[in-house]
C-alpha cells in the first residue's frame, strides 16, 4: 500500500479492468494494440501474459487501486521481458486518472519492492519517443537515458533509461 493507493497482483477477476485498459487511448497510443477487445481475450491475456511472471520471478503486474472509492485505475509492475538484460518497471493509468500523481505514487512503491523484497540491483524502463509524459515521470524516478533498443519482430526504436537500486 501507498498513501493513497493499494497496489495488488493482477488476477483473472480483473479482465474487465485489464480490457478497458488495454483499449484506452493512452495505452492504444503508446504501448500498442494488443487485440485483446473482449473479457475473454482480457482473461487470456492475464492467464498467458501476465500470471507466468509471478509463477517463475515472483513478481509481475499489479493492479493499482484508488482507496478513497475502491476504483482500479491502473497498473504498475516489474517485469522480466523477453530481449531484456535487466528487470523493467512499467505503469499505466485510465485516461480520467492521469496528471494526478498516481503512477508515480505506484511506480515509486515497485522500486521499493524491486529492491527490498526482490533484491533486484538495476531497474530499467522503455518508451517511446512520443511519450514525453512518460519520459517525464520514469526521470523523475531517478532513472537516465542508456540507449536506443529495437526488440525483434517489433520495428519501433524505443528508449530506454536505468537506475542502480
Amino acid at each position: 500500500e501507498t498513501k493513497r493507493l493499494i497496489l495488488r497482483p493482477t488476477c483473472i477477476g480483473d479482465a474487465d479492468f485489464i480490457l478497458a485498459l488495454l483499449n484506452s487511448p493512452g495505452w492504444l497510443e503508446h504501448i500498442g494494440d494488443r487485440d485483446v477487445h473482449s473479457v475473454l481475450e482480457a482473461t487470456n491475456y492475464i492467464q498467458d501474459r501476465m500470471l507466468p511472471q509471478y509463477e517463475e520471478h515472483g513478481y509481475g503486474n499489479f493492479t493499482v487501486i484508488r482507496k478513497e472509492d475502491g476504483s482500479k485505475i491502473g497498473t504498475s509492475g516489474i517485469y522480466a521481458r523477453p530481449g531484456m538484460e535487466d528487470v523493467d518497471i512499467g505503469f499505466s493509468v485510465l485516461p480520467e486518472y492521469m496528471g494526478k500523481g498516481y503512477s508515480y505514487e505506484a511506480a515509486v512503491k515497485m522500486m521499493w519492492l524491486a529492491k527490498h523484497e526482490f533484491e533486484i540491483k538495476k531497474i530499467t524502463a522503455i518508451t517511446t519517443r512520443a511519450n514525453i509524459a512518460s519520459q517525464n515521470l520514469i526521470m523523475k524516478l531517478g532513472m537516465k537515458f542508456i540507449k536506443d533498443v529495437e526488440f525483434p519482430g517489433d520495428n519501433e526504436i524505443l528508449m530506454q533509461f536505468g537506475v542502480e537500486l
